[in-house]
């Protein structure tokens, strides 16, 4: 199984709900296809770079996850089929990007064990 991860971006006119279940639902199709999610981190609503369909703003998600090549076809399929998601990017890791990921995601547990403490 290969590393992926992918961002996407949903637009700002949906509830937290209907953010949470479209999330939700690509996260499912992953492990439909037999990916194993590494990590899911919801970087909230931010401002976009440049006007996209008028929107200015939108709600970010990042998923990192292991699958076979043939996912992430299908996962893309999704993305565009989904009227909620305005833009979308997958990549594949190498060792370095894997082992950066791996560290960021230690340090900011480590930071949130000591705001709980």
């Amino acid at each position: 199984m290969i590393q992926y991860e992918t961002v996407f971006i949903l637009t700002p006119v949906l509830s937290d709900a209907q953010m949470k279940e479209a999330v939700e639902k690509f996260t499912n199709l992953l492990k439909e296809q037999g990916a194993e999610i590494v990590n899911e981190e919801s970087w909230g609503l931010r401002k976009l770079a440049y006007p996209i369909d008028k929107k200015t703003t939108g709600f970010y998600q990042l998923v990192e996850f292991k699958a076979d090549p043939k996912t992430i076809a299908t996962l893309e399929i999704n993305f565009r089929r989904d009227e909620r998601v305005i833009r979308f990017l997958t990549f594949r890791q190498d060792k370095y990007a894997a082992e950066y990921a791996a560290k960021r995601r230690s340090l900011k547990s480590s930071k949130e064990t000591v705001k709980e403490n």
